[in-house]
């Protein structure tokens, strides 16, 4: 598809399933196929109907940026910088513990924080995603709502430093009384 649009969805490294990205960008290409879907899947399982590689290299990954109409990610700090910096304001799928596809909440609550400064656009349903989609791609402008990278940055380290505050909060220890074995 050399000249198609390109949409370019990250799902990031972490080993838990994210099924239901994978699903939604797979219904993506099944219905635009003059539109070129890369999928970057990690363990999770490849797609079916979109191009798939389960990892990429560093410059891989930034060439791919570099040439995507459209982004969409997982709701870490890393690749939406990533994203950012390449020039898109990605459409944002954070993993959600509910289902299985992380550990706790902090992705929800990351994304939502950045969702709020404008340094993404948070996706919570199929359908949302493919409106969103379908919109950037007719529009096909990446930078029209993109601030600058360096704004993008800051705003993603801030909202990064109070995660990481909140969960690094230190609490009182209680003291344990130890018996010896006789």
């Amino acid at each position: 598809m050399n000249g198609a649009p390109l949409v370019v969805a990250l799902v990031g490294t972490d080993h838990h399933p994210f099924d239901r990205l994978v699903s939604w960008m797979d219904d993506a290409a099944r219905r635009r196929p003059n539109v070129r879907f890369v999928v970057q899947h990690g363990t999770t399982r490849a797609p079916s109907v979109a191009e798939g590689r389960a990892f990429l290299g560093h410059d891989d990954l930034q060439d791919l940026l570099r040439r995507a109409d459209v982004v969409v990610c997982h709701g870490g700090p890393g690749t939406i910088t990533d994203a950012r910096e390449a020039g898109h304001r990605p459409l944002c799928v954070p993993r959600d513990p509910a289902f299985g596809e992380h550990v706790d909440g902090h992705q929800l609550r990351f994304a939502r924080t950045v969702g709020d400064a404008g340094v993404v656009k948070v996706v919570a349903q199929a359908a949302e995603l493919a409106t969103e989609l379908d919109l950037r791609l007719t529009s096909r402008t990446r930078t029209g709502e993109v601030e600058s990278a360096t704004v993008a940055r800051d705003a993603a380290r801030a909202a990064l430093a109070a995660e990481l505050d909140e969960l690094l909060r230190v609490r009182p220890l209680r003291r344990v009384r130890l018996r010896r074995a006789s």
